[in-house]
C-alpha cells in the first residue's frame, strides 16, 4: 500500500517497543509524536488503544500542536496489559474543505470543486447516522445543482458538514505506528505505598524471648496507628547451622546466637518452610489476614540464596557452583564476605527445572495470601528469570507488587523496572545536599525513567546506617524521614530503629553497631517521641492529599538559600495543592524568599492565598509571588496546603 504519512519520535516509547511503560488504574496517558507528510495537506491523526483481552481497538484523536507535533491521551481502567499504535492519514475531505474555503476567499467560482467533494459524501454515506445521512443528502443535492450554489457554500462550511468529516475520518492510506507498544496498569499501591520494616523474631514484649507471629499480631494496631499501609518481613524461614554469623556479623557463632536470616534454610526446610521458633503456617496466615484488617499487607522477603544447610544443596546440587576442593562458593561482594550464604549458579545447565521451582515459591506464598514481595539482591541474578517470572505471576496474579533492593548502577536499577519490578530502591539515602536532591527529583520526575521506573524511598534499612544518621542529630532524622514521605510517593523506613533514632555505627562504616541482622531485640512498641507524632501526622497528610500520591509531580521552588529546598506537588485536578518547604540545616535558623507556582494555581500576583500548615494546623494569608519562610532545626519543615479564601 502507497504511504506517504511519516510517524517519528513517539513517546512514550521504551527501547523500540521492547519493554513497557507503567501506569495505575484510572490513570490517563499522554502520547506524543511527530507525524508528517509532503506537500500540502490537512493530516489527521489517533491513538488507537485496547485492553489485552479486547478484540476491537478504540480511537482517541490526536492534535497538531505546532511543528508537526501531535499530542493527544487515552485513559486505562484495568489492570494489566494495554496496547497501543498510532495512526496518521492525509485527510482527503478536510483538505477539500480547506482548500475551497481558500479559493472562495480570494474570489473564485468553485462550482467544479464543489461537484469534486460528492465523492467524499459517498464515501461517509455507509458510516453515517440517520441524521447525519440527511445532512450528506442535502449537501450531495446543492453541490450538484449550479442553482444553489451560494447554498452550497453556506453547506460545504457549515458545522454540520464539519463535524461528520472529524467524526468519520477519511483515512485512505493512511500509516500505522505499531512497535507493539504496550502499557501495564497496576492497582493504586504501586504507586504509593508506606512501608515499615520490623524483624518479626524482635516483636516479643519480653526482654530475652524470640518473638513469634502471634507476638507481630500485638505490634498491628501500633503499626497502623503510624499510618503504615505496608509491612515488610525479612525472611522468616529456617537459617542454616554451618557458617551461622554471631553478633556484629562475626563469622564464629556462639550457643544461641540466633544467625541472619537471609542465611536460609536448615534441616527443619526451605523457602517454603518456615523457622519454627515464629509459628506455624496457619499462625502465619492469621497473622496476615490480620493485618488486612488493619489496612495493612504483609511483605514477603524473596531472597534466592541458600545457607549450606539448605535441603536445595543436597537434592538439587547442580544448581550449585562446587569448587575444586568440593565446596560450594559461598556469596561475596568484595571485600563483603556471606560465609553463611550460597548463591544459587543461574548458569546451570539444569535452568529450567531451577526456574520452576523459584517460580513455585512465589506461587506457595501467593496463595497463602501473600501479595507483595520485597526482593533481595535481584541484581545479582538473571535478568531474563525475572522478566519471565515476574510475567507468570502477574497472568495469574495482577494485584502482587515487587519491590526491587537493588542498590546498584542506575542502568541496572531502570533495567530491572523494565523487565517488571512495580517499584525499586534508590540513592535517596544518600543524596542529602540541596543540589543534590534537586538533581535527583529532577532524574526521577522529568527523564525517562519516569514512564517505568517507580521509585521508593528509604531513610534507612537494616543493611545502611546513613552517615548524616550517624550523629543522632533529631533534626537530621525528622527531615530525612518528611522528604523521603513527600517527595516520592512510595517510601519506607527501617521502623524502630528509626523511630528511636538508634545511631551508633560500625566504626568507619555505614552500618549498624549491634545490628539486628544478627540478633534479637527488645523493643518498647508504647513509647513515643516527636518523630513518632511527626510520623503519625505526615502518614494521614499523605492519605488526605492527592498531591502526595504522585512521585512525578514534584515541581522545584526557588529560594534564595542553599539549606533551604522547596517543592510543589499539584493533584491532576488543580485542586490539591502542597509546598513543602525543609531546612537542610541541622544546627541553625535558616529562612530566605521562596517562589510560589502562581501560574500552577490560576493565581496573579497580589491575589490571596491561605497557606495551611498541615503539621502544626498554623494558617498564614500570602498574597505574593515571593514570600520569606524561615524555619528551626527543632521542627525543620513546613507542610502547606495552599487554599483559596
Amino acid at each position: 500500500m502507497q504511504q506517504r504519512i511519516m510517524i517519528e519520535n513517539v513517546k512514550p516509547e521504551i527501547a523500540g517497543g521492547r519493554h513497557f511503560i507503567k501506569r495505575i488504574t484510572g490513570e490517563t496517558i499522554q502520547i506524543e509524536a511527530n507525524i508528517l507528510a509532503d506537500g500540502h495537506d490537512v493530516l489527521g491523526a489517533s491513538v488507537l488503544y485496547k485492553y489485552e483481552k479486547e478484540k476491537n481497538w478504540h480511537s482517541s484523536p490526536l492534535s497538531e500542536v505546532g511543528n508537526d507535533l501531535w499530542k493527544g491521551s487515552f485513559k486505562v481502567e484495568k489492570q494489566g496489559f494495554y496496547h497501543y499504535k498510532i495512526v496518521g492519514w492525509l485527510d482527503h475531505a478536510l483538505t477539500w474543505q480547506h482548500n475551497l474555503e481558500r479559493k472562495v476567499k480570494d474570489g473564485q467560482y468553485v462550482n467544479v470543486e464543489l461537484l469534486d467533494g460528492i465523492q467524499y459524501l459517498d464515501f461517509l454515506e455507509k458510516l453515517v447516522s440517520k441524521s447525519e445521512k440527511a445532512t450528506l443528502e442535502t449537501a450531495r443535492t446543492y453541490f450538484s445543482d449550479p442553482k444553489q450554489y451560494d447554498n452550497a457554500l453556506k453547506m460545504a462550511f457549515s458545522k454540520e458538514l464539519s463535524h461528520i468529516f472529524h467524526q468519520y475520518p477519511y483515512q485512505k492510506n493512511a500509516s500505522t505506528y505499531d512497535k507493539n507498544l504496550r502499557v501495564y496498569v497496576d492497582r493504586k499501591k504501586a504507586l504509593f505505598s508506606s512501608w515499615y520494616e520490623f524483624f518479626p523474631r524482635s516483636a516479643s514484649q519480653e526482654v530475652g524471648r524470640h518473638g513469634t507471629f502471634k507476638d507481630c499480631e500485638l505490634v498491628l494496631p501500633r503499626v497502623a496507628e503510624l499510618g503504615f499501609d505496608t509491612l515488610y518481613f525479612p525472611p522468616i524461614h529456617p537459617i542454616g547451622i554451618d557458617h551461622r554469623k554471631g553478633k556484629n556479623n562475626s563469622t564464629t557463632a556462639l550457643p544461641g546466637d540466633v544467625g541472619s536470616p537471609w542465611a536460609i534454610g536448615g534441616i527443619e526446610g526451605g523457602h517454603k518452610d518456615i523457622h519454627p521458633e515464629l509459628g506455624t503456617l496457619e499462625d502465619f496466615k492469621h497473622l496476615v489476614k490480620t493485618a488486612k484488617e488493619y489496612g495493612i499487607e504483609i511483605a514477603m522477603d524473596y531472597a534466592l540464596q541458600c545457607s549450606p544447610n539448605h535441603p536445595y544443596v543436597k537434592e538439587h546440587p547442580q544448581w550449585f557452583k562446587w569448587r575444586p576442593d568440593g565446596s560450594v562458593q559461598y556469596a561475596e561482594n568484595p571485600p563483603k564476605k556471606y560465609q553463611d550464604i550460597l548463591p544459587i549458579n543461574f548458569e546451570t545447565e539444569d535452568w529450567k527445572n531451577l526456574w520452576n521451582e523459584l517460580l513455585d515459591i512465589l506461587m506457595y506464598w501467593i496463595d497463602k495470601g501473600i501479595t507483595i514481595f520485597r526482593v533481595d539482591n535481584p541484581h545479582t541474578k538473571s535478568f531474563y528469570f525475572w522478566e519471565w517470572a515476574i510475567a507468570e505471576v502477574k497472568k495469574k496474579h495482577p494485584d502482587v507488587i515487587f519491590l526491587a533492593e537493588a542498590f546498584t548502577r542506575p542502568q541496572i536499577m531502570h533495567e530491572l523496572a523494565k523487565l517488571g519490578y512495580s517499584q525499586g530502591y534508590t540513592y535517596y539515602v544518600w543524596r542529602t545536599t540541596k543540589k543534590e536532591l534537586l538533581e535527583y527529583m529532577t532524574e526521577i520526575s522529568y527523564g525517562e525513567g519516569r514512564e517505568y521506573f517507580r521509585p521508593n524511598f528509604w531513610a534507612n534499612t537494616p543493611d545502611i546506617n546513613p552517615y548524616p544518621l550517624q550523629t543522632g542529630n533529631k533534626s537530621l532524622f525528622l527531615s530525612r524521614y518528611f522528604m523521603s514521605a513527600t517527595l516520592t510517593s512510595n517510601y519506607g523506613m527501617y521502623g524502630p530503629v528509626y523511630e528511636y533514632m538508634i545511631h551508633a555505627p560500625v566504626p568507619n562504616k555505614e552500618e549498624y553497631l549491634d545490628s539486628e541482622k544478627y540478633e534479637v531485640k527488645h523493643w518498647n512498641w508504647n513509647s513515643s517521641n516527636l518523630l513518632v507524632e511527626v510520623i503519625k501526622r505526615v502518614n494521614w497528610m499523605r492519605k488526605e492529599n492527592p498531591a502526595l500520591q504522585d512521585t512525578y509531580n514534584f515541581h522545584n521552588c526557588q529560594i534564595n538559600n542553599d539549606n533551604v529546598f522547596a517543592y510543589f506537588k499539584q493533584d491532576e485536578t488543580k485542586q490539591n495543592n502542597i509546598l513543602c518547604i525543609v531546612n537542610l540545616d541541622p544546627y541553625n535558623r535558616q529562612g530566605g524568599f521562596v517562589q510560589v507556582p502562581l501560574y500552577k494555581l490560576g493565581l496573579q500576583e497580589g491575589e490571596s492565598m491561605i497557606m495551611h500548615d498541615l503539621l502544626t494546623g498554623s494558617r498564614y494569608l500570602w498574597n505574593r509571588e515571593w514570600n520569606y519562610v524561615e524555619l528551626s532545626p527543632d521542627f525543620p519543615f513546613h507542610m502547606f496546603r495552599i487554599e483559596k479564601p
